[in-house]
């Protein structure tokens, strides 16, 4: 279909109609229990505010469980603390549940005469578990040895109106822990602890390049030309400015832009959008980290991913080996690096320059890869081959380096092998983890590098790039010798969680609509 539509009917189209807008989810359906909703006007009835303001605590859960390695010191000692309720359970005169936060959970206990009567009549018929509450009380022992807090006051903070998962059986459905994770992180502790890796995973890897004196810079998210990956974006319409705008699939452009007017060591964290298939390693909408360093190349650009996941997966494992299923991946340094052509060689006993490219061809048919028709050129069956057969064997920490020119539009000419770019590829757990270049800075090179990915895009390529004819421009007030390398953050936090999905650490993965 002709991509000329005039800026009206472009608009119109982008615009959800209001069948569309209202077409929700069936999870979007509201799901209260009415017995929860009762008990909400019960205690509005007694005059009770069951959603007030404001609770003022002195200690977190993880902070009262540690005054229990002094017992003797803290028995007796009152403490003041919230959180949400979980298993309660009611034995006349005695209630029992646990208080979880962030941090832990710890038994309370409520007995009739510690605290009010009409308190504990409240707490017994109208709270359940789900309600967030505050309690005020003191630190013991039960019989059987399990920390406690006999509380004295009860705050409620917060009614739940929906019920949680049956106790034994738990959230253990996958597609409901995905697309309700608020669920998925109250009842599944373990599951919480994932997100806490991810959050000091993103601040280990700032302080890193903070400390060697990089600069973190944000670009923009909506682009008039999309660049700097092969892949397919995904389009939107700006209605002030009338014209088609792109979702970023990579920062990588602007960032050089960066470079060119002056700074020399710069990165940004950032979401990238790329209109492609949903499976266990790829969500549309992902997380990584580019950096670029002028006056280096390809090799230091190794050497410093190499030294920032390294130093990563000990400061936060303690350890550098990591479980994967059945394999045990081990991050410690020196790692691998092999050519892409040898690596076919040494992984698949295949020298692609020794057969004539029609015998590429039937290798490729025989073994069943993909896309073979596409691969007109050696440089484009080396890529293709080394893709079917070798990367899924590249477990431990592999730097695959020397690419055809052919794939890698943004990198720089080889300095000695003919038809080659000098670009590396991370792998590990057979999963590409990490992407770097000499990045190439010779405008007139680019320009003649982005048309003939323009050819491809015309001709049906949907994940071929565009002309990027300002950054050509920009190319051309010159950018010193830089290294670039762009790394996969969810991929990364795959690996140090142990994950084989990435739906695993992404709090809210895009999910098909529910019909």
């Amino acid at each position: 279909m002709s991509m000329e539509i005039n800026n009206e009917k472009m608009s119109e189209s982008l615009v959800p109609s209001d069948n569309e807008s209202d077409n929700n989810d069936i999870s979007d359906s509201r799901v209260f229990d009415d017995s929860k909703i009762a008990k909400l006007n019960g205690i509005r009835n007694q005059g009770l505010n069951p959603y007030p303001h404001k609770f003022e605590k002195n200690g977190d859960i993880c902070d009262i469980q540690k005054k229990f390695d002094d017992f003797e010191k803290n028995e007796g000692l009152t403490v003041r603390t919230a959180g949400r309720l979980y298993n309660i359970r009611r034995l006349g005169k005695m209630i029992f549940a646990d208080l979880g936060d962030q941090g832990g959970r710890i038994q309370v206990t409520l007995r009739k005469g510690n605290l009010p009567d009409e308190d504990f009549e409240t707490f017994k018929t109208l709270v359940d578990s789900g309600d967030i509450v505050g309690v005020q009380g003191e630190l013991f022992r039960t019989k059987r040895g399990e920390n406690s807090i006999s509380v004295s006051e009860f705050f409620l903070l917060s009614k739940s109106l929906c019920a949680l998962p049956e106790k034994f059986h738990g959230l253990k459905d996958i597609e409901t822990r995905y697309r309700k994770r608020y669920l998925d992180l109250i009842v599944n502790a373990d599951k919480r602890e994932i997100f806490v890796m991810r959050s000091k995973l993103i601040s280990e890897i700032r302080r890193y390049l903070s400390d060697r004196e990089f600069l973190e810079f944000e670009t923009p998210i909506l682009q008039n030309v999309y660049g700097g990956a092969n892949a397919r974006p995904f389009t939107t319409f700006h209605n002030c400015l009338g014209q088609k705008l792109f979702l970023r699939i990579a920062p990588e452009l602007y960032l050089k832009r960066l470079v060119v007017g002056g700074y020399e060591k710069v990165f940004e964290i950032s979401k990238n959008f790329r209109n492609e298939d949903i499976d266990t390693t790829h969500n549309p909408e992902f997380t990584m980290i580019e950096v670029y360093e002028a006056y280096r190349d390809y090799n230091d650009m190794m050497d410093l991913t190499e030294g920032l996941i390294s130093e990563l997966v000990f400061k936060l494992t303690g350890s550098y080996e990591v479980k994967m299923g059945e394999n045990t991946l081990n991050l410690h340094t020196p790692w691998k690096r092999i050519s892409m052509e040898d690596a076919l060689k040494e992984y698949a006993g295949l020298d692609v320059f020794a057969h004539s490219l029609e015998e590429l061809k039937q290798i490729a048919i025989e073994n069943r890869i993909e896309d073979y028709e596409k691969a007109n050129t050696y440089g484009e069956f080396l890529a293709l081959l080394f893709e079917g057969l070798v990367e899924d064997k590249l477990i431990n920490p592999t730097f695959i380096y020397d690419f055809p020119v052919e794939n890698s539009p943004l990198a720089k000419n080889h300095r000695s092998k003919e038809g080659f770019v000098e670009r590396f590829e991370l792998f590990l757990n057979g999963w590409e983890l990490a992407n770097g270049y000499s990045e190439l800075n010779d405008p007139l090179e680019q320009e003649k590098r982005f048309e003939e990915q323009d050819k491809k895009r015309k001709l049906g390529d949907l994940e071929a790039q565009t002309i990027d004819y300002d950054f050509v421009n920009a190319l051309g007030y010159g950018m010193p010798p830089t290294g670039g390398m762009g790394l996969g953050i969810d991929r990364l936090t795959m690996i140090f969680s142990g994950l084989e999905s990435i739906k695993e650490v992404i709090l809210f993965p895009q999910m098909k609509r529910e019909d």
